[in-house]
């Protein structure tokens, strides 16, 4: 895995609107068999190469929610990072993600309701330019006060 490694908790009195933090995955065959064989989710145009050749994308693609699991490794690792509760996430999946696609993923803080201690969350994940998944996580923040 290729990211900037910050692992860390921001805690509630700390975040601000604004604030990212990001992680790049190079996503590999052995991602993909791995997330299968976790999930269950063994379906051909993950796995098989000629059967994918046959689909609308005209070869593997990795699961949609392995990427979107990155996005959950940079809310846990970092922003706001360990502590954190996720309590929601929309995904809207743009373009597939294919074996050695380096895949960057970018969450920031949109609002902070300090009373709540709820965060929402802007995620989005690209290769290069080209953004493959969008959406928005809602997240209780750990809080210097209460934990």
């Amino acid at each position: 895995m290729l990211d900037n490694d910050i692992r860390h908790t921001i805690f509630l009195e700390d975040l601000e609107i604004g604030m990212k933090r990001d992680l790049t995955k190079l996503i590999t065959d052995e991602d993909i068999e791995k997330f299968a064989e976790v999930s269950t989710d063994r379906n051909p145009v993950h796995l098989d190469e000629e059967y994918a050749k046959e689909t609308m994308f005209q070869g593997r693609i990795a699961h949609g929610m392995l990427t979107a699991g990155l996005i959950s490794a940079v809310i846990g690792e970092q922003l706001p990072g360990h502590g954190t509760v996720y309590l929601g996430q929309t995904l809207k999946f743009m373009a597939p993600v294919r074996p050695g696609d380096i895949v960057l993923v970018e969450v920031e803080v949109a609002e902070i309701d300090h009373k709540k201690r709820r965060v929402k969350l802007f995620t989005e994940a690209k290769i290069g330019d080209q953004v493959v998944l969008r959406g928005e996580a809602n997240v209780l923040a750990p809080s210097r006060k209460l934990d």
